[in-house]
């Protein structure tokens, strides 16, 4: 596609978004938590975690669990329990070649967000794992994150989306399904129906 401008440097790119490393949203950012970021953790059962393959495309996993299922371990670290998916792993698979992360923390009906970088390992530790237990299942894995960079995020976004105003949503049920995705991608003789049963049943039995 042809577009009437490419930016392709800092310069350009500032003329149109000028940015002073003195402006509060540059100064807001800390290399670790406070009790304010505690705080907010506490409170978000929903998260997306940004992480690279080694072919430099990104992946952007959703993980949810009940309020506060990310524990601050200190101020500089913080663990995210692994639970029962379809095992792509496809953010620790990346992981296990670049091990930079990103983490955006939302928590409902308020428009700010917590964001964090840093550098994650993959964890196997019992005493760390029995700490993430939800209906008696304890995550085999959990994901480390060492905190490089912490910042709240500025609610203009979310604002704008009108997320949390139902007014804006869409008609129950008139958005695709991911039974609709899979049978436009994969042939194997299923119905849009059949699809939708099994992973109706998994959504119902396999949570932990």
């Amino acid at each position: 596609m042809k577009f009437e401008e490419v930016i392709d440097d800092v310069e350009r790119l500032r003329e149109i978004l000028p940015f002073s490393d003195t402006a509060p949203a540059a100064l807001k950012v800390s290399d670790r938590l406070n009790d304010v970021g505690r705080q907010f953790i506490e409170l978000s059962p929903f998260i997306v975690v940004g992480t690279k393959d080694r072919d430099g495309l990104i992946d952007v996993t959703p993980k949810g669990d009940p309020a506060g299922f990310v524990k601050v371990l200190d101020d500089k670290t913080i663990a995210i329990p692994e639970r029962l998916g379809n095992n792509r792993a496809d953010g620790f698979l990346n992981i296990l070649t670049d091990p930079n992360v990103a983490v955006t923390f939302i928590v409902p009906d308020h428009n700010f967000t917590l964001r964090i970088a840093g550098k994650a390992r993959i964890v196997r530790d019992q005493f760390l794992s029995a700490q993430m237990t939800v209906n008696g299942k304890i995550p085999e894995l959990a994901l480390v994150v060492g905190i490089e960079e912490a910042f709240m995020h500025c609610s203009k976004s979310l604002i704008r989306s009108g997320i949390w105003r139902d007014d804006t949503w869409p008609e129950r049920g008139s958005a695709p399904r991911l039974a609709d995705w899979q049978v436009s991608i994969v042939d194997d003789g299923r119905t849009v129906d059949q699809v939708f049963a099994k992973q109706d049943h998994d959504e119902k039995t396999r949570m932990y």
